[in-house]
């Protein structure tokens, strides 16, 4: 893509240092792809039984939605279609809702075991690892669904397709000693959650969302010019699909699911302002769900601009990672507040405590942390 060619930096600032210059991913073989599914504007055109059979099963057995949905439309983006039946929901009543929420099935339940749910279900279920319990998991979780139903007379609600046994226990634990209305208000979350990721993967979002950065130097009081930065995307299938891009650079992910490996996407390089000097790492269309992974060349950074680290022989930081997801590919993303935040608060901070040094502060757009020293 355009935006990810080799461009000129600008000049760094004195100590600063030369990097790579930007790089772009090959495009996939031809055949490989998969066909890009229709956009929301094409998709909420369609004749309301053919709109109902693409998006009525993101609410789980329950069409209804679709079909209000539907009325109210075209749709011009991904957004606008989700918030149309996310509020055809809530305008739902009490019985309608109850019903909406008893129509999904048990995690782990019997009907899971046997197949005999929806196939997006039984694919979130599978990814979860709910398909692989251990007879002591198996029974706990029979427990907590016996317990959760006998409470609130529908089954416990999760969106789990990016979750993990352990957060789904604790989730299930904690919620099952809530109150009705509490529980209620909770469960259509969790469905609105559950739809919206549906939705995503079945509607082509609007080429709207980027993904920027920028990184300042408290130390000296001004931007980190001239730092290295790359950009990489996890894929945990290792299968080359439409909404995933490729490097031949790519490295397992350690502690991470099975051959899952983080492919690179691109190298930057800082400008005088501290920002990507090619403009968004990702954007006209190749925002696509998913974990992302910053690496800073930090240590060659403070290194470039005649830091002493002494008397460690090897440098406290080096490459720093910060992890992070892009849940809405039609928004903008700047960095990853959470992540930062742990960084400043436990590496950066030891370094300064260590040798002296101030912080090197990230902001974003969502959120901005601040001096860790404050």
């Amino acid at each position: 893509p355009d935006h990810l060619e080799a461009r000129p930096s600008a000049a760094a600032r004195p100590g600063s240092i030369a990097a790579p210059a930007p790089t772009a991913p090959p495009s996939p073989p031809l055949g490989t792809m998969s066909p890009m599914p229709p956009d929301a504007r094409t998709l909420s055109s369609l004749p309301l039984k053919e709109f109902i059979a693409a998006v009525g099963s993101c609410y789980e057995c329950s069409p209804w939605v679709a079909e209000r949905a539907h009325a109210s439309g075209p749709y011009d983006s991904l957004t606008a279609l989700t918030t149309a039946m996310r509020m055809t929901v809530d305008a739902a009543s009490d019985a309608e809702k109850l019903a909406l929420l008893k129509a999904h099935p048990d995690l782990a339940g019997k009907a899971a075991l046997e197949g005999d749910v929806t196939v997006e279900s039984m694919a979130e279920q599978k990814r979860a690892g709910l398909s692989s319990l251990t007879p002591a998991e198996m029974s706990r979780f029979t427990e907590l669904n016996n317990a959760y139903k006998a409470r609130f007379g529908f089954p416990f609600i999760l969106a789990v397709r990016n979750a993990n046994k352990g957060t789904i226990f604790a989730a299930f634990e904690r919620r099952v000693l809530n109150s009705v209305p509490a529980e209620l208000t909770e469960g259509i979350a969790q469905v609105h959650k559950i739809a919206w990721m549906r939705l995503r993967d079945i509607v082509t979002p609007n080429p709207t969302g980027f993904l920027t950065c920028h990184v300042l130097d408290t130390a000296r009081g001004c931007p980190a010019a001239g730092m290295a930065i790359s950009l990489r995307k996890l894929d945990e299938t290792s299968k080359l699909r439409h909404r995933v891009y490729f490097c031949p650079q790519s490295f397992s992910a350690p502690g991470l699911s099975a051959g899952g490996t983080w492919n690179l996407i691109g190298t930057f390089v800082t400008n005088d302002d501290g920002r990507l000097a090619s403009g968004p790492a990702l954007k006209d269309g190749y925002m696509h769900p998913g974990r992302y992974e910053w690496t800073f060349a930090v240590g060659d950074y403070f290194a470039a601009a005649g830091a002493s680290f002494a008397p460690a022989g090897i440098p406290f930081l080096g490459d720093v990672p910060i992890r992070f997801g892009i849940d809405d590919p039609e928004s903008h993303y700047h960095s990853c507040r959470d992540a930062q935040q742990a960084l400043a608060f436990s590496a950066l901070e030891q370094l300064l405590a260590g040798c002296g040094r101030p912080l090197l502060k990230c902001a974003n757009d969502h959120h901005t942390w601040e001096n860790a020293q404050g």
